[in-house]
């Protein structure tokens, strides 16, 4: 089953068979040292420049900002959801996630 990814809105959505499904205003909370110093991140996304599913994760490239100590930085392939029987199934941005990419792509 072929799943089409892709941004919309110039970079403000990450839409996944034409339903808009990941947005840039969340803010995601990311592990101590997987974006900056802070533990954690706060991380409010900002835009998205690319999204690639990677065996069942659908991972985005993106750049934010933390809001405690104010770096700006992009982040390559933050893992947003899982493809699970043929249907999206998201990350909640308020779980504390590492940014570890998948091992393999035939996962």
């Amino acid at each position: 089953m072929t799943i089409a990814v892709r941004t919309l809105d110039d970079g403000a959505w990450i839409s996944v068979n034409d339903s808009r499904q990941v947005s840039v205003s969340d803010v995601w909370t990311l592990s101590h040292g997987a974006f900056c110093e802070c533990e954690p991140a706060y991380v409010l996304l900002e835009g998205f420049f690319g999204v690639d599913v990677d065996g069942s994760i659908v991972v985005a490239d993106t750049v934010g900002r933390c809001l405690e100590c104010g770096i700006q930085d992009s982040i390559d392939r933050l893992p947003v959801g899982r493809i699970v029987d043929g249907e999206f199934k998201p990350y909640g941005p308020e779980a504390v996630q590492s940014i570890v990419e998948p091992t393999s792509r035939t996962e």
